[in-house]
């Protein structure tokens, strides 16, 4: 059976569910092996982890000249297990780096790349992957049959099902170029912890956008009770109301959870891209015209600092 990379999805040494994703979806294409860029010990603690979903081997790549530097030595990494096996597909997080890896991936080894696949599944000849396109009008089925398949995977897109295997750790040393090692890290800034879930792997995702008039309490509330992620519209952030890492958007982070709640939000073309994927979606606007109620599965017409505070209260009571 052919083996499928996939690049560890990980913070400081916490395994990412995006991983376990995408674990899941090279199981269908043949052999999962895990890539670990960082440290050798928290490989090992992470291990077994990553047996459980299906990682058959685990390289190990804990060398300076990889960890301390941008993403072309990952490359390097990646290119070098590819000319070693020639696996039938590479799998990488949908992230900034991890879509930057997947590009220079593909051109040094002329391969096919396919970003934000919403699902994967072996074909003849090659790997079809399914994507969500033009804001989440179109579903566009492609198969990548050119050298072995670069795909980035949408995270809360794959079922994560468990399929315990051996997963051997296996120590990995890369000679990297200097071409690679350009630009260097020079410090690195911990996000500040909300408490809350990541706003790409929450299941659940509250977003307000210009109908809060700057106020996101009741957001905040509803997604406290709900143990979601809060998001912003571009308009919100655009006004200073919400931190920009919590847009929501094209032009901003793209999410996928099982349920997003759009709060005052209108529904711009921008804002459909990062969201329409979502499972159930609800609207609440006073606006009965408002774009988001075309795509929304439930949809409320009313103020949301009623609508809210009224969910909130319901939620809490029931869970109490």
């Amino acid at each position: 059976m052919a083996e499928v990379l996939v690049l560890v999805d990980h913070v400081d040494g916490t395994v990412r569910k995006t991983t376990a994703e995408m674990l899941t979806g090279a199981s269908r294409l043949g052999e999962p092996s895990a890539v670990w860029i960082g440290p050798a010990d928290k490989a090992q603690a992470s291990a077994p982890l990553l047996a459980r979903f299906g990682a058959h081997k685990v390289y190990v790549v804990d060398d300076p000249q990889v960890t301390e530097y941008l993403v072309a030595p990952t490359v390097e990494v990646l290119a070098e297990l590819v000319g070693r096996s020639s696996p039938a597909a590479v799998l990488l997080p949908s992230s900034p780096d991890g879509k930057e890896v997947a590009a220079r991936l593909a051109v040094r080894t002329g391969s096919g790349i396919i970003t934000d696949a919403i699902d994967v599944q072996p074909a003849e000849g090659g790997v079809r992957t399914v994507q969500s396109v033009f804001a989440g009008s179109y579903t566009v089925t492609s198969v990548v049959s050119h050298g072995s398949p670069v795909i980035t995977v949408k995270p809360n897109s794959l079922p994560v099902r468990e399929n315990k295997q051996a997963g051997t750790v296996e120590p990995l040393q890369v000679e990297i170029p200097e071409s690679a090692k350009a630009a260097r890290i020079t410090g690195r800034t911990a996000k500040e912890k909300s408490g809350r879930p990541s706003l790409t792997e929450a299941s659940i995702v509250v977003s307000g956008g210009r109908g809060t008039q700057g106020d996101f309490g009741p957001v905040e509330q509803l997604a406290d009770v709900l143990g979601a992620a809060v998001g912003a519209s571009r308009a919100a952030v655009d006004a200073g109301w919400y931190p920009h890492s919590a847009q929501v958007g094209q032009t901003g982070v793209q999410v996928s959870p099982q349920l997003y709640i759009a709060a005052g939000i209108s529904g711009a073309i921008q804002h459909r891209a990062g969201m329409q994927t979502s499972k159930t979606i609800v609207a609440v606007n006073k606006d009965p015209e408002a774009p988001i109620f075309e795509i929304a599965d439930f949809g409320v017409v009313g103020d949301l600092f009623q609508v809210l505070p009224q969910a909130t209260e319901e939620i809490r009571a029931r869970k109490g």
